[in-house]
């Protein structure tokens, strides 16, 4: 598997090229951005799909049909991930004459899953842990479990997370926490469920035990922070491209700096199954152009991937990785949050061997002498 570095994960840097968040519908979370929103949902809104508020056909459009179309319903969150998901069908509709992509909207990464499980659509957008999540039951899965999880296609973007402390507060290591008002995003979002998974194992759990978590909305948060209510909270967003809106917000109104990880949080977030690491410049990534005390930020990622339920089409499969590939550029200018692929082996960044590849995107890696023999090909339908 292609490793998880930066170098390896590159980023298109600057956000000069115009996004289209317009077409999205839909703001995010705290309406602020719409660069993390309700895709940073980890299904805990109660929504399983079970409604077909999606269209409630149950067709998936291409679940062996007969047609020389080749179709992907892609199932898509909102806010970031739908502004990601809207750059790749621009990109499909300019760059392929044989894929008819189409998006739907999806309540949150589980929500996804779910609604995938249900062939609602036959593509999905979601993300490591919750995949990782469904494979062991756990989390909301331990409440309603699904016969089977989609298959992995290729990486899309990450939400990179570390901590930051208002000045004054005394914290300075994540040790310092214990005690402290924690915020670690709006209960619901997934970078908020992956942040607390991480630091709820040993050897961090004693650490995490000591918090006072706070639970709002991400539009209260700023303000929580400048009165003194806040004292830490987790910064996030794309490395090389932008931060979420309230953070953004927060590093705009109050003196904030780096809480330095320690060797217990490194341990912890290295060792669990549902993130990545990754190791950023700061100046590479800065938050609204503020020093926050640091040359490096050390983070816990989010991976967030295309997925494909076994009924997909291989060929639409292999087309659309065709498309983010050989057309990364396209999809960056509609949308930077997408990741640069520096090769068609770092479409495998976020791939793990416990996560079956789908046949056509296996194909395709295989074509382009990509393909990593310790991953495991999905069966078909």
């Amino acid at each position: 598997m292609a490793d998880n570095s930066v170098n390896r994960r590159k980023f298109l840097y600057g956000t000069g090229a115009v996004g289209i968040t317009g077409l999205a519908g839909c703001a995010g979370g705290d309406g602020s951005d719409g660069s993390d929103g309700s895709d940073g949902s980890d299904g805990s809104d109660g929504s399983d799909g079970s409604d077909g508020s999606d269209g409630s056909d149950g067709s998936d459009g291409s679940d062996g049909d007969d047609s020389a179309e080749l179709s992907l319903r892609v199932g898509t969150s909102a806010g970031g991930t739908q502004d990601v998901g809207l750059a790749v069908e621009r990109a499909v509709s300019q760059e392929s004459d044989t894929l008819d992509y189409s998006t739907i909207e999806s309540p949150g990464y589980i929500g996804t899953i779910y609604r995938m499980a249900q062939n609602q659509f036959n593509a999905g957008i979601t993300d490591n842990n919750s995949l990782n999540k469904a494979l062991d039951d756990r989390g909301r899965f331990a409440e309603q479990s699904v016969s089977r999880i989609p298959q992995y296609g290729f990486a899309a973007f990450p939400y990179s997370i570390y901590i930051v402390a208002r000045d004054g507060t005394g914290i300075e290591t994540f040790d310092d926490l214990a005690g402290a008002n924690v915020y670690p995003a709006e209960p619901g979002y997934s970078t908020r469920a992956t942040t607390l998974d991480v630091w709820s194992q040993d050897p961090t759990a004693d650490v995490y035990d000591q918090m006072n978590i706070q639970d709002m909305g991400v539009g209260d948060a700023p303000g929580a922070m400048e009165e003194g209510t806040i004292d830490a909270s987790i910064a996030y967003g794309s490395p090389g491209v932008r931060y979420t809106g309230f953070v953004q917000e927060m590093a705009s109104r109050v003196d904030l700096h780096y809480v330095e990880p320690t060797d217990a949080l490194i341990e912890s977030a290295e060792s669990y199954s549902g993130a990545g690491t990754t190791r950023t410049s700061y100046s590479d990534w800065e938050i609204a152009g503020t020093d926050i005390g640091t040359d490096e930020v050390f983070t816990w990622d989010l991976e967030v991937n295309y997925t494909f339920n076994p009924e997909a089409n291989p060929d639409a499969v292999y087309e659309l990785c065709r498309v983010v590939d050989e057309h990364n550029d396209v999809v960056n200018d509609g949308e930077a949050q997408f990741n640069d692929f520096g090769g068609t082996a770092d479409m495998l960044a976020y791939a793990q061997e416990r996560i079956p590849v789908h046949a056509g995107a296996v194909q395709y890696y295989k074509d382009n002498d990509a393909w990593d023999d310790s991953l495991q090909e999905g069966d078909t339908a």
